[in-house]
């Protein structure tokens, strides 16, 4: 038997995903990954590679089908279903989910757009009245294939990872489009970070974006899922679908939820971790969903407005005290973020989300309280769910299995399973 386990970890040694095999207590046999499977640079690892494509084939599905009246292709909002009734979101609060990152984009005053994630083309054709170029790119071939069908001659799209953004590929057409040399001053990437696999693929992308604007240019990384609600977002769902179900029952299944939750939550301090590291000076604005309607895209979420290498401006100023958020506890004093908003745009005010409490707003008047050195927000050690770590440890095993019967035929493969993250990064995962 001895040999036999030998034989085993041998080969499971010699496969290239794999950095060590060892036994385990229970008769098993323990596989710990190798770095360079999950690895984005120089190019995607196996591992990674194939968690990329999983969504390549989710998008193309959804790209692929035909439209309804119900989605003009103006305004495709395929895709968006609420998570308690798995019904569409209705379609006046996807509009106003649309003009509310609209607005964002266009208060950095865009000319020349790049957008890693282009899916339908939404923004394509929001931000096409108020720029002179756009550069759009997507996963999705049936997405690029349908945009460039399109009667956008602004618009350039390119099929590419959000990765790719200094690829040749995105680099000849954003030349092309903006002129050689010229940078964009918007990256705009929204409703994308979901479908990120870790903390690592988010700083190699956010650091490719931040290297693209001049000074005084921005990045946009809309509708972020906030990993410090993870927990809330479960509850909140289970109690829908379920209304009459006991407390510790609610409990229970939101635990399970969050637990096989496939997209990645990011807590903001995480997010202005990942931009640190630069070398260039970026500021970080952390901006509430102001939506009117209650919903997961109002409640659990959250935009990202960084700016590049920006004039310095006056003293920096604390925003107002801060407001409990509504829509996540009862206390007496809560606000919506949308009636907040309501009144701090009358004096030209934001809504925040505070970067230490997820369930706090404030409201901030001039940039100098809107923005923050990401430096001082960042904390490598915040929450985030990074959906690759549940990913590996289904798939790996799957392939090494395949892997042993084929290297060691008539044998029956033993119980296989993948070593936990390290400290570092478990202390990441929700």
């Amino acid at each position: 038997m001895s040999h036999d386990r030998d034989d085993l970890l041998r080969e499971l040694r010699a496969h290239p995903w794999v950095g060590d095999a060892r036994r385990a207590p229970d008769g098993g046999l323990v596989v710990v990954p190798h770095p360079e499977a999950s690895a984005l640079r120089p190019t995607p690892g196996g591992l990674l590679r194939e968690f990329l494509e999983h969504w390549s084939d989710v998008y193309d599905w959804v790209y692929d089908r035909p439209r309804g009246p119900e989605h003009p292709v103006d305004a495709d909002l395929s895709g968006w279903l609420a998570s308690d009734t798995g019904r569409p979101l209705p379609a006046a609060h996807m509009a106003d989910w649309r003009d509310t990152t609209t607005a964002l984009a266009l208060s950095c005053r865009p000319t020349r757009v790049l957008e890693p994630g282009c899916g339908s083309g939404m923004f394509v054709r929001a931000l096409g009245a108020h720029v002179t170029a756009y550069v759009g790119t997507d996963v999705s071939a049936a997405a690029v294939d349908r945009l460039r069908n399109q009667d956008l001659a602004y618009a350039t799209i390119v099929p590419a990872g959000a990765h790719e953004l200094r690829s040749p590929a995105v680099t000849r057409a954003s030349a092309a489009a903006f002129g050689p040399d010229v940078p964009p001053d918007l990256v705009l990437i929204n409703s994308v970070t979901q479908c990120f696999p870790d903390l690592a693929y988010l700083r190699a992308v956010l650091h490719d974006a931040i290297a693209l604007p001049a000074p005084g240019g921005s990045v946009l990384v809309g509708d972020i899922r906030h990993a410090g609600l993870l927990d809330h977002y479960a509850r909140w769902v289970e109690r829908a679908k379920d209304p009459g179900a006991a407390p510790d029952e609610i409990r229970r299944r939101a635990r399970e939820r969050a637990r096989h939750e496939e997209e990645m939550l990011l807590d903001p301090r995480a997010l202005a971790w990942a931009a640190t590291g630069t070398g260039r000076r970026v500021e970080l604005s952390i901006r509430a969903r102001t939506m009117a309607a209650d919903t997961e895209l109002t409640r659990y979420r959250y935009d990202a407005l960084l700016r590049v290498d920006a004039a310095p401006g006056p003293t920096p100023t604390r925003p107002e005290s801060p407001v409990p958020n509504a829509l996540l506890t009862d206390h007496p004093d809560a606000r919506t973020p949308h009636d907040l908003h309501t009144e701090a745009a009358a004096r030209d005010a934001v809504v925040l989300v505070d970067p230490d409490d997820p369930t706090r707003l404030a409201v901030a008047g001039p940039d100098s309280a809107r923005f923050r050195p990401v430096e001082d927000i960042a904390d490598g050690t915040a929450p985030a769910h990074e959906p690759l770590h549940a990913f590996i440890a289904r798939r790996l095993p799957e392939v090494l299995r395949d892997h042993l019967r084929t290297r060691l035929p008539g044998r029956t493969p033993p119980r296989l399973s993948v070593a936990p993250p390290t400290t570092r990064e478990a202390a990441r995962v929700r």
